[in-house]
């Protein structure tokens, strides 16, 4: 298929072209969201604990994380579409070996190979973004995309939920099979962003030694940590939720699947109000206003769990209110940290992307690590990670502050 040009793409994607990226991006949330309600069952099933569940998605996101910085300089020399294939067909033998697992530990193990896969649809479809677009336009764009792919993750759990009651938790995985299966198929109807000329000729191993080089910019630090510090915040949201909720607060996983979806709508909500807004106030002032509202929000969720004020409602508010900071921090924080860096847009998605996911591993692990049968270790893990986020905010991305010696691209 021939490369698609930004030019002639620019002024808007086809709705084909949105729809199969927002899905290439959801992989995230797919292959965990939907799987959250059955939690507890796998963990009774598997002759597990609650903690030894929760790695579960620990697990996931370590190949998440590591297996992103392969995927961006794969994807800055071969182009975009084959090495998501590749890794579509990946996701797929990942989900097969969860569905067939007998034991925690092959869960884990599966639920990583699972993720090394899926990582090349996230990575590489927000690089095909940064293809066509630049500066504002691109933060609009990822707003757009993610209050898309959001439906995954607000019908994931009900969903879910759904499998849960009328089969087992092994059918969810089977499930992402068919999914891995469509999008595969789907593949072909999408264009290649990164013609031959704009590609990186460095050898794979010189691509992936820069890295370091992009380790030593603040300004790309800062964007990593603010996204990173607010991606352990909903890591351990989502891996604590079902147990305080279900566990703690005896609801059905159907119910549970229902406040998940609230969250997500207040995430839907705000990433339309950031793309409404982001050419008035800049992608940085939102993403420090949102980075501020998680802040307050982990705090409030702190103090309600260890004095269990308001009961279940003293939880659900708060995290209400941290999942819509999504809508400031995320798209912001990527799309400012590549735009600094257009012509490793690959690379730097990839870093970014393996940053904020490998703060997910830690903090989804230390909710199961310090887990108590309370929702006391998530809280404190989300107030703790959301001051991080806005320190990072507004600490290390200065107002004027641009990466010395390396271009920023400027707006279309």
């Amino acid at each position: 298929m021939t490369s698609t040009s930004p030019s002639a793409v620019s002024d808007g994607f086809s709705l084909k072209v949105l729809a199969i990226l927002s899905t290439l991006m959801a992989f995230a949330s797919i292959s965990t969201d939907l799987y959250l309600p059955a939690l507890p069952a796998m963990a009774s099933a598997l002759n597990a604990d609650a903690g030894s569940v929760e790695l579960t998605i620990s697990g996931y996101l370590i190949g998440f994380s590591l297996g992103q910085l392969l995927w961006g300089p794969v994807g800055d020399r071969h182009g975009r579409r084959l090495p998501i294939a590749i890794g579509l067909l990946l996701f797929i033998l990942g989900s097969v070996g969860c569905a067939l697992s007998t034991s925690a530990g092959m869960m884990i193990a599966w639920r990583a190979v699972q993720a090394v896969g899926a990582c090349a649809s996230v990575v590489l479809a927000r690089a095909m973004v940064r293809d066509l677009y630049v500066g504002h336009r691109a933060a609009r764009m990822l707003s757009t995309l993610m209050t898309v792919m959001a439906i995954a993750p607000l019908v994931g759990p009900s969903l879910g939920g759904l499998i849960l009651q009328l089969a087992s938790w092994r059918a969810i995985f089977w499930t992402l099979v068919g999914v891995g299966l469509a999008t595969l198929a789907a593949l072909y109807g999408l264009p290649e962003t990164l013609p031959v000329e704009r590609r990186n000729p460095q050898p794979l191993w010189r691509a992936l030694g820069r890295y370091a080089e992009l380790l030593r910019q603040r300004r790309l630090l800062g964007y990593a940590g603010a996204g990173g510090f607010f991606y352990a915040a909903m890591y351990a949201y989502i891996a604590g939720t079902p147990f305080a909720y279900i566990s703690y607060h005896h609801l059905s996983p159907q119910r549970y699947g229902l406040l998940f979806a609230i969250g997500i709508v207040g995430l839907m909500i705000t990433n339309q109000v950031n793309a409404r807004l982001v050419e008035r106030y800049g992608s940085d002032r939102l993403m420090r206003a949102g980075s501020a509202g998680a802040a307050l929000a982990g705090l409030w969720l702190a103090l309600a769990a260890w004095t269990d004020w308001g009961g279940l409602s003293g939880l659900v508010v708060p995290l209400f209110l941290l999942v819509s900071a999504t809508g400031f921090i995320v798209a912001n924080s990527i799309a400012g940290a590549l735009a600094s860096f257009p012509t490793q847009a690959g690379s730097v998605s990839a870093l970014i992307g393996s940053i904020q996911y490998g703060s997910g591993i830690l903090g989804s692990a230390l909710v199961g690590f310090y887990a108590d049968g309370t929702p006391w270790p998530m809280a404190c893990v989300i107030a703790s990670c959301g001051l991080g986020s806005l320190l990072c905010a507004l600490l290390l991305v200065p107002a004027s502050a641009a990466p010395r010696g390396l271009p920023v691209a400027s707006n279309r």
